[in-house]
């Protein structure tokens, strides 16, 4: 009898008998209906399946929730006569990239495989997740889903699926395209919308930027899945709602963590970080209380803070019960606009150009209007979400060719875009998300020759930004560790993977 472990897997359709079967004259089957499992010709069910398992008159069948099956069909294939459930199948993937991984890819690797195939790797931006994501299709051999939350990283995918597994088809969800095929990527939003019908086609989901999945509309997709095998990937886990704790039920838990400051000097680019101060004029200093001082005056009357997310969500919901309220938004607005655009900033930005002449330099606005004034003021091409997809493509392209020394962004470059090599990174203006500030700094971190990598904060001085500032960069996610960054540069480097990755046990 084979002693290869792939030789056990029994979660593909197949025929179950016992004897007590035979005797009772009765099928039990399993199969997968719209999100869930029902297991049939049961009459009285066991009791190790209670906690999953509750009765439906309308069928005369058990149902439970589909991510529940790699549970279930443990303790469950034994009595079974059929099982339908899956219509996954058990592939024969071979990368024809020759990977070499970095030790923390293999790590990653291995505290995977160790937790079943199921759970979330954090690594920083630049660090080499989607490697990490071959490695698994590789390893767990079954049809596989990839998860993104935008275009860009679905085309991104794409182009390594295709170079990787060259003899198979690649299918896409999302962007105008339904081709379900065995390696499929799929936007978080269009597999939302028709994971009723795909929840049994896939043994592997990877979640890329895996902290989007627990929202209200897109945790369906790990929830109405039987996928057995559950890869996360992500920068920073952490969501300002709490809601990242639910990860653990619908992934698995963190199995791998790296931080920037860890994978520094090997895997990525050795970096500083210098906050910038600047002063408002006078004049901007007293439009910007002013636009405080209204703005605070109707939070204090309606008893809103806005140190929570609850609070926040208050004030934005009165303010459009009254004037009173819109003008208390517009306030804040223009004491925002006031502090992320003042000519102070500019200015330094001139400096900050000057200084670092040949030096590929990326910068980042929260705003369009002030990435548009830096655009203008500079002459340096603009990125924003309003760019079509082929002037975008473009713009990086001759930023990689050094054509262009310079981009401004407000955003897009945060998430699911590969940024050519820069070494210079500038932050006009940006919010308190650590998951933010650690994808813009891995932006400018893959590794080169000597390359010192150097990020600027400009700050107004004595406004909300500098509360902001210190919020993102004190969060403990925020941290930048070498782990964290180097795994997400090693992403798109050649690999090899390991002779034996071994077989999942389902």
């Amino acid at each position: 009898m084979s002693k290869d472990p792939r030789d056990r897997v029994q979660d593909n359709p197949g025929i179950y008998r016992s004897d007590r079967d035979s005797l009772q004259g009765t099928e039990r089957a399993l199969r997968f209906d719209r999100g869930t499992l029902l297991l049939e010709g049961v009459a009285e069910l066991p009791a190790a399946l209670a906690c999953w398992f509750q009765y439906d008159p309308r069928v005369a069948a058990y149902r439970a929730p589909a991510h529940c099956y790699s549970d279930i069909i443990g303790p469950l294939k034994a009595t079974l006569a059929r099982n339908h459930a899956p219509r996954y199948q058990r592939r024969d993937l071979d990368c024809a990239l020759q990977m070499t991984p970095y030790p923390h890819q293999q790590e990653a690797l291995a505290a995977w495989q160790g937790a079943r195939g199921r759970g979330v790797v954090v690594l920083p931006t630049g660090a080499g997740k989607t490697l990490l994501g071959l490695l698994a299709l590789s390893w767990a051999r079954r049809d596989g889903l990839i998860l993104v939350p935008t275009l860009d990283l679905m085309q991104q995918w794409y182009a390594l699926l295709r170079a990787a597994f060259p003899d198979q088809e690649i299918g896409l969800i999302g962007g105008g395209y339904h081709e379900p095929r065995m390696l499929t990527i799929a936007t978080y939003d269009s597999a939302a919308r028709h994971i009723e019908r795909l929840g049994d086609r896939f043994g592997l989901l990877i979640f890329d930027e895996a902290h989007h999945l627990p929202s209200e509309f897109y945790r369906s997709i790990a929830e109405f899945s039987l996928a057995p095998y559950r890869l996360g990937l992500t920068a920073t886990p952490e969501r300002s709602d709490g809601r990242d704790a639910d990860l653990l039920e619908l992934i698995g838990p963190v199995v791998y963590r790296r931080q920037p400051e860890q994978l520094a000097g090997d895997v990525l680019a050795a970096f500083q970080i210098r906050p910038v101060h600047v002063d408002l004029s006078p004049s901007e200093r007293v439009a910007y209380q002013q636009a405080l001082d209204e703005r605070n005056a109707f939070l204090q009357a309606q008893r809103i803070s806005l140190g929570t997310l609850e609070g926040w969500n208050r004030f934005v919901m009165c303010s459009a019960r009254s004037s009173d309220g819109r003008r208390a938004m517009r306030a804040h607005r223009d004491a925002r606009r006031i502090a992320h655009a003042t000519p102070a900033k500019l200015r330094v930005l001139g400096m900050i150009l000057a200084n670092h002449p040949q030096a590929k330099t990326v910068i980042f606005t929260e705003d369009n209007a002030t990435a548009y004034e830096v655009s203008q003021r500079f002459l340096i091409p603009c990125l924003t979400h309003q760019t079509l997809l082929k002037e975008r493509q473009d713009i990086l392209d001759r930023f990689k060719s050094s054509a262009y020394r310079a981009i401004v962004t407000s955003n897009v470059l945060n998430e699911g875009v590969d940024v050519p090599d820069a070494s210079i990174g500038v932050i006009l203006s940006g919010s308190a998300s650590a998951r933010e500030f650690v994808q813009r700094l891995g932006r400018i971190l893959r590794r080169g020759d000597g390359k010192q990598a150097l990020l600027y904060e400009v700050i107004a001085r004595a406004t909300g930004e500098e509360r902001v500032a210190d919020r993102r960069r004190t969060a403990p996610q925020a941290r930048p560790s070498p782990e964290r960054i180097a795994a997400t540069l090693a992403l798109f480097e050649t690999l090899e993977p390991p002779a034996d990755a071994g077989e999942p046990d389902r």
